[in-house]
């Protein structure tokens, strides 16, 4: 249970929620495009609230009231809105990735279903955040009360993620690839597990596949070269067994449902959520702005917060049947979101119509340059029409907002353009290619044709008084055509 705010920090807590008021109202507005000002100025109030707190507080206590709280959902809310107006690389911008990833990392460490190949992932993205807040402590650019908490955030990160590599560094490699192919097999049976209905041919390879796997062990034990008995045979017989366990669930509620009736207020809640993200990750380019996950992230941290123990519960208390159904369903749409704020691009919002013209645009014309012509001036034409409309909305060489301010995404914007200029002119170059080699093969053709006609002439040279000089050349009087030409 949250502690009691102290007294000093209400009008903190009161100015905070008036933040994020202003926020959740910017973040409805769908009638205009978020502006960088906007964001900055919400920034710098959440900037004065911040360093209010730091003058009452301890910095060597640890607080959890509802203050902290609302300065989390701040935060997070702010860091979405960075992302939306293009700045990536600025520090709030990595904070909801931060909190993203710590959730993903927090079930990992429950389930204890990974390998290394799922924590290398998390490990290089944590080098990549932590080198922009770094950069941003050299520069001052931020202030230092938000410096310090991503450090903070990315500390507490970095030791759930060495957490995890320690738990694997037990196993012994002879038994890692053991472990990695159950959890391969655990992943799939889940997966299948979630899905509204699964025919046996999906399920019975993995059965076979953990058949194996299990006729391997002698006497219960995974046994290494030479018959030596490997450490660590706890891990892996626990993720058999386990794997066993889903497939015969799996196999005995084929003709029923998988989640019990109690529970399924909460699948149908989450399987929505996951099929709407995952339209998201194919669509994100045109229909995402990155503060619309908002929305999702609450939702999901208030059904993780319905479980007890790990475990979702009955109104009596009870653990029903498909806790590992409803616990895939949860981590597959906090790494949906997770994925969703990586590959967040820096370009702004409003920017964001023109990176994706640039970006179709610049497929045609490597489709159109792979496939080769023959194709005229007239195919050309839509794409330089395309480009001279996107050329004609700058102003000196850049895009400029609505208010007149600069967006984030020029460079990559007119690094797209450029491009898909070089690829035009690249396309006229082949066409004129090969209009001039249309014409010389035209031309091959006539010289062809007159020597036909040079081949139709016969020449006599007594009885048409041809005159042969010196021996070296004729001179033709009248040329005779022969008898298929005259007969023409």
């Amino acid at each position: 249970m949250a502690a009691p705010v102290p007294q000093q920090e209400l009008p903190i807590l009161e100015g905070l929620i008036n933040i994020r008021n202003r926020l959740t109202a910017l973040k409805k507005n769908r009638v205009e495009f978020i502006k960088a000002s906007d964001v900055n100025a919400l920034y710098r109030d959440v900037v004065k609230q911040v360093t209010q707190l730091n003058d009452v507080r301890d910095s060597n206590t640890t607080y959890n009231n509802r203050l902290d709280a609302t300065l989390a959902d701040v935060f997070n809310l702010l860091s979405l809105f960075y992302l939306t107006i293009g700045k990536t690389r600025d520090p709030p911008a990595t904070y909801c990735q931060i909190a993203s990833m710590r959730q993903i990392l927090n079930h990992m460490n429950e389930s204890a279903v990974y390998n290394e190949a799922d924590l290398a992932p998390f490990h290089k993205r944590l080098q990549e955040l932590r080198t922009i807040v770094q950069l941003e402590v050299e520069s001052k650019k931020h202030t230092k009360p938000l410096t310090t908490l991503l450090e903070r955030q990315l500390h507490e990160c970095e030791l759930i993620v060495q957490q995890l590599q320690d738990s694997l560094a037990v196993l012994s490699p002879e038994l890692v690839p053991v472990h990695q192919k159950l959890v391969s097999i655990r992943r799939s049976l889940v997966s299948l597990a979630a899905k509204g209905s699964s025919p046996k041919s999906e399920l019975k390879p993995l059965q076979e596949e953990l058949r194996k796997i299990d006729a391997t062990r002698v006497d219960g034990k995974f046994l290494g070269p030479g018959g030596i008995v490997p450490a660590s045979q706890a891990i892996c017989s626990s993720l058999l067994e386990e794997c066993f366990e889903i497939a015969q669930e799996i196999k005995a509620q084929e003709n029923s449902k998988r989640v019990s009736s109690s529970l399924k207020p909460i699948y149908d809640r989450l399987r929505d959520i996951r099929s709407e993200l995952e339209s998201l990750v194919l669509t994100h380019r045109w229909t995402l702005r990155e503060t619309d996950l908002w929305a999702y992230s609450l939702s999901l941290q208030e059904i993780d917060r319905m479980r007890v123990d790990g475990k979702f519960v009955d109104s009596d208390g009870n653990k029903p049947s498909g806790q590992y159904v409803l616990l895939y369903l949860l981590r597959r749409c906090y790494g949906l979101i997770y994925r969703l704020l990586s590959s967040s691009e820096p370009v702004s919002e409003e920017m964001m119509p023109i990176a994706n013209k640039l970006s179709t645009v610049k497929k045609c014309l490597n489709e159109v340059s792979k496939y080769g012509g023959p194709f005229s001036a007239r195919d050309l034409y839509p794409y330089q029409l395309a480009l001279h409309q996107i050329d004609s909305m700058r102003q000196d060489g850049r895009f400029v907002g609505v208010d007149g301010t600069i967006p984030e995404g020029q460079g990559i914007i007119m690094a797209h353009l450029n491009e898909c200029h070089e690829l035009v002119e690249m396309l006229k170059e082949s066409m004129n290619e090969d209009e001039t080699e249309e014409e010389e093969t035209e031309m091959d053709e006539d010289d062809v044709g007159e020597d036909d006609d040079c081949e139709n002439f016969s020449v006599h040279d007594v009885d048409e008084g041809l005159k042969i000089s010196s021996g070296e050349h004729l001179e033709v009087n009248r040329p005779v055509r022969s008898a298929s030409s005259s007969s023409d």
